[in-house]
């Protein structure tokens, strides 16, 4: 069991004696590590030390933010087995999962901005005016534990790379990776004050970042409960806001598209990490003709996520990532039943053989009732919803008829068509026919899903104020 009791305050590890919280394997639910529970005192330290160097690194150079994020990008691929290892035993995505995503994502996004930040006009005109672009200041970042490297490296790479500082308090159910980070930037040339972490609550050291006056901007990944409530504090000081939050992701296969690649498709994407993903396919909308064979091949591609100990390299299910989440699961499972959905594959008994740890069968409803909850509401768990529609006014209004916009898909075998419909849907972002991620398009929702946009330009954007010199 590792023993994490520092935090990282003005480029020195500072040790912490008060209270820890134990960081559980979600294959097994050992404790595998102990982590700070920090007061208030810790937080304010943190946020003197970014106030304090945010002068000096507000006027660095461009050759200088690349030279640090280069090392950064360096210390990333050097420890990538480690920060893979971690976060599958914590989060319960697969080895071979993580490695490519949890280690891998972060090392590119960060590349990403070596490459771009040289390019970037920080200084450009409009007729007679001189527009600049200035760093808005300390940003306080709060990340979660489903992607933890991921969603904080998505604030802190381009938030450096804007001029600003930082203070991050990453999720104490999967903090090893911010523990990591932390060690990487130790030893790059990023002056001391430029990168704080303290590990804590949300309710003591959380709160006292979204509230400090000398923080000017925060960055929030998370639940949409939790961004209502920083976006409120944010307005009492007039503070910038970024959120990235809940997702109800819809997947609309139109009635000339390949059901069977669409119905492939979007289960693999909604079982992605255990389904512990805000941008996961959860509903997948088929034709009412269509919806029972639908339901077949999604039970189907189901059975062949193997469930097991995300270390074992035969599993492509891993287990949910604490007690809480998973029960969360299991009573939205059992909620489905008795809203009357059709249970299809899986329900809320634990996969046979893995009674220990936080495991959840994938589950998949069929005719599941577009206003009932679980075709609301966000699980974060393996459970797809298959809603039929008679025509694509309907499916239009079925896949726009949450709170959310995240996330969606579209399915036909017309390109154009898909394009179309993709058009009219009130989200953030759409795969048509299984596109590929691409790491410098703008990542973020409309509605209850977010405000602000993170990766390539658009992330950058979002750390910095816009001044204009009338010449």
């Amino acid at each position: 069991m590792k023993i994490l009791n520092k935090n990282y305050i003005n480029g020195s590890w500072v040790d912490w004696n008060g209270d820890m919280a134990d960081v559980h394997e979600a294959a097994t639910g050992d404790v595998i590590a102990r982590v700070p529970m920090s007061d208030p005192g810790q937080m304010e330290l943190a946020i003197a030390a970014a106030h304090a160097a945010f002068e000096v690194w507000s006027e660095s150079s461009v050759e200088q933010r690349v030279n640090v994020l280069g090392q950064l990008h360096a210390g990333l691929k050097q420890r990538a087995p480690e920060i893979a290892e971690a976060v599958s035993r914590e989060v319960g995505m697969p080895l071979k999962l993580a490695t490519a995503i949890q280690a891998g994502l972060p090392a590119t996004v960060t590349k990403t901005y070596t490459d771009m930040l040289p390019e970037f006009p920080f200084v450009e005109q409009s007729g007679n005016s001189e527009v600049q672009y200035a760093p808005v200041g300390v940003v306080g970042c709060i990340t979660p534990w489903n992607y933890p490297l991921h969603q904080i490296i998505l604030k802190v790479v381009p938030a450096i790379a804007a001029g600003c500082t930082v203070v991050l308090k990453p999720s104490e159910i999967a903090p090893q990776a911010a523990f990591i980070l932390a060690d990487i930037l130790d030893e790059t040339d990023l002056p001391a004050g430029v990168f704080n972490m303290v590990c804590g609550a949300g309710q003591t050291v959380g709160e006292t970042l979204i509230r400090h006056p000398d923080v000017r901007m925060l960055s929030f990944t998370g639940s949409t409960r939790t961004g209502h409530a920083i976006a409120h504090a944010a307005a009492d000081d007039f503070k910038r806001i970024a959120l990235e939050m809940g997702g109800k992701s819809a997947s609309v296969v139109l009635s000339d598209a390949d059901l069977e690649a669409a119905v492939k498709g979007t289960v693999s994407n909604c079982l992605l990490n255990s389904g512990q993903t805000c941008t996961a396919l959860t509903r997948l909308l088929v034709p009412a003709d269509r919806h029972d064979e639908a339901c077949k091949l999604a039970a189907a591609a189901a059975a062949r996520m193997t469930p097991g100990n995300p270390l074992d390299e035969a599993t492509r299910l891993g287990p949910l990532a604490s007690a809480q989440q998973r029960d969360r699961a299991v009573d939205y499972i059992r909620l489905g039943v008795a809203e009357g959905a059709t249970l299809v594959a899986g329900g809320p008994d634990a996969p046979e053989g893995l009674d220990k740890g936080y495991f959840v069968q994938a589950t998949v409803f069929g005719n599941v009732d577009p206003n009932s909850t679980i075709a609301q509401e966000e699980i974060f768990g393996p459970v797809l919803c298959v809603i039929p529609y008679n025509d694509e006014a309907e499916a239009l209004r079925i896949a726009n008829g949450t709170a959310y916009g995240l996330s969606g898909a579209v399915w036909s075998a017309d390109r154009e068509k898909a394009k179309a419909f993709a058009a009219k849907l009130r989200t953030g972002q759409v795969t048509v026919n299984g596109g590929g991620f691409n790491p410098l398009a703008p990542f973020g929702g409309f509605g209850h899903s977010g405000i602000g946009r993170e990766f390539g330009k658009w992330g950058l954007e979002e750390f910095l104020e816009v001044r204009s010199l009338q010449l």
